[in-house]
């Protein structure tokens, strides 16, 4: 490998804030989990990562290639950022009952109109294989 590579990923593990430390070095790949509590605030986070960083114990080097990092525009890069971050559009628990019950109502929507087409599709074809054998019976 030609260069160290290192980062922290936070996740809520149930009922703590978890964040998992991975490190990637000349002798391979190794990780660190610590345990935050309460949801950590990023000027926390800096602080944490410059004073507690040095001290983490990581699990032994395993034999692994590490991912290649494709660089992005930064542009792109804060953009997709800003797009993760922002809220989604439903903030209540009753919008998102509402939200899964117009979903659910949409897609039973879609199964009984595919239905009424595909019953329709099937009645015309009949109606023409009844005229067939009526035209060749001479009717």
């Amino acid at each position: 490998m030609d260069r160290n590579f290192s980062s922290l990923t936070l996740l809520f593990q149930e009922p703590f804030w978890v964040g998992i430390a991975e490190r990637w070095d000349e002798t391979g790949y190794s990780a660190a989990r610590v345990v935050f509590g309460a949801q950590p605030t990023e000027p926390q986070l800096y602080e944490w990562l410059e004073k507690e960083w040095h001290r983490l114990k990581f699990s032994p080097a395993q034999e692994g290639e590490r991912l290649a990092v494709q660089r992005k525009n930064p542009k792109r890069e804060r953009r997709e950022n800003r797009a993760a971050t922002r809220p989604s559009g439903v903030s209540t628990k009753a919008q998102q009952a509402l939200s899964l019950q117009r979903e659910q109502e949409g897609q039973a929507r879609k199964i009984k109109s595919r239905q009424a087409k595909l019953e329709e599709a099937e009645r015309k074809f009949l109606l023409r294989q009844q005229k067939k054998r009526d035209k060749k019976r001479g009717r």
